[in-house]
């Protein structure tokens, strides 16, 4: 694997890292890999961990995931006809599994991080730890909300996944987009890069490529606009720019605006269904 480009851990520890090319998957890969990657999860600046809402980039995280979950919802409700089982892994604080819930499905959720489902269990939701719990068990839907960059072991936990899924359920996978204009501005400060919490770094490619080796097609590929602008405030504010709000906000709308063309938003929702 060559070289992509060299950065750091800009949120928890300031480490250095190096994100290497896939040239066969087009995938970036995060090195080295911490063997045990808690500490790296353990503070207040990871957000989805702990709810904070400290900074106006915690509030404006959570103004956006308001809005986003109904969207989540809504895709969801388009793919599927009358869908009852879902299964949310890598639930965070529980917040699209009470959506979901409310909006009428039968919701089982997955979360490792302890302190995670601890502020989900005070919301009255009680997570599970691991896959390995739901042996045996089927969903009509799955999803993984910005998760699968985290999950080390990445074939296995995929291919389980795929083990839980119903023959004509849907895989809905959300992940950052390394081929967005944001990243290629932003290079090694891009916020999404979010290093070594993010193990993995996705093309379109490399998730077709990955997933049909699991008998998986991507059947339709769905943009999140905010994303641009929350991930292009957060560089500027890697980047020490006082200005950043105003400067990330206009990067964010010229991101989406290309993004209109190319195709290649910030993030990327991919709704994947087993190859009949």
């Amino acid at each position: 694997m060559k070289l992509f480009l060299k950065t750091k851990d800009f949120s928890v520890s300031g480490e250095p890292f190096e994100l290497h090319w896939d040239e066969d998957l087009d995938m970036l890969v995060t090195l080295p890999q911490p063997e045990n990657l808690t500490p790296y999860y353990e503070s207040e600046n990871y957000i989805s961990h702990t709810d904070s809402k400290k900074s106006f980039t915690d509030r404006l995280y959570h103004l956006v995931k308001l809005k986003n979950l109904k969207n989540k919802i809504q895709i969801i409700e388009y793919q599927v006809d009358k869908a009852i089982t879902l299964l949310d892994f890598g639930a965070g604080t529980g917040d699209f599994v009470i959506t979901a819930k409310n909006s009428g499905f039968k919701v089982v959720g997955v979360e490792p991080n302890e302190k995670a489902r601890q502020l989900a269990s005070q919301k009255g939701i009680e997570l599970q730890p691991s896959l390995g719990d739901l042996t045996g068990q089927k969903f009509q839907v799955i999803t993984l909300w910005h998760v699968l960059e985290h999950i080390p072991n990445l074939e296995d936990q995929i291919a389980s996944l795929v083990s839980l899924l119903d023959e004509d359920g849907i895989l809905v996978i959300a992940v950052p987009n390394f081929k967005s204009s944001d990243a290629k501005y932003y290079k090694s400060y891009w916020a999404a890069f979010d290093v070594p919490r993010h193990l993995w770094h996705f093309s379109k490619k490399s998730i077709s490529k990955l997933f049909d080796k699991h008998k998986m097609e991507v059947v339709k590929i769905k943009p999140m606009w905010f994303d641009a602008f929350y991930v292009s405030i957060l560089s500027e504010k890697y980047k020490g720019n006082h200005l950043g709000l105003i400067r990330g906000f206009f990067v964010g709308l010229w991101s989406n605006a290309r993004a209109v063309f190319t195709k290649e938003h910030s993030s990327l929702i991919y709704i994947l269904k087993k190859k009949q």
